[in-house]
């Protein structure tokens, strides 16, 4: 098991919610735990495409696999996500894009 610094933290789950569909998933199981076919029908998205998704949140530790059975119910890896997300969600931002300097690749800011 590796250990990150605070910034490694912030910086996979910024790129976790960086995707709308993974912002979605993480979202999603804030509420409870879920089986994939669940969360890709909740979603709209194809097995597929929420399978790559899970992958890549469960590399950078936020979500976990529980085996039940022959089944795998997908949960976030720790409660202290859960409080982060509210937290988050209930954050009221006002953006400001005209001052957003567009970055060498071409893309926004944010």
């Amino acid at each position: 098991m590796e250990t990150l610094s605070h910034v490694e933290v912030l910086a996979r789950f910024g790129h976790a919610l960086s995707d709308p569909t993974r912002a979605r998933v993480l979202i999603a199981l804030r509420e409870a735990g879920a089986y994939p076919t669940e969360l890709a029908e909740q979603l709209g998205v194809s097995r597929t495409s929420l399978s790559n998704h899970l992958a890549c949140l469960r590399g950078c530790g936020l979500v976990v696999a529980v085996p039940e059975g022959k089944r795998l119910r997908y949960e976030l890896a720790d409660g202290g996500l859960r409080k982060a997300l509210e937290d988050l969600l209930s954050t009221v931002l006002t953006a400001a894009p005209e001052v957003c300097v567009t970055s060498r690749a071409g893309e926004d800011c944010c």
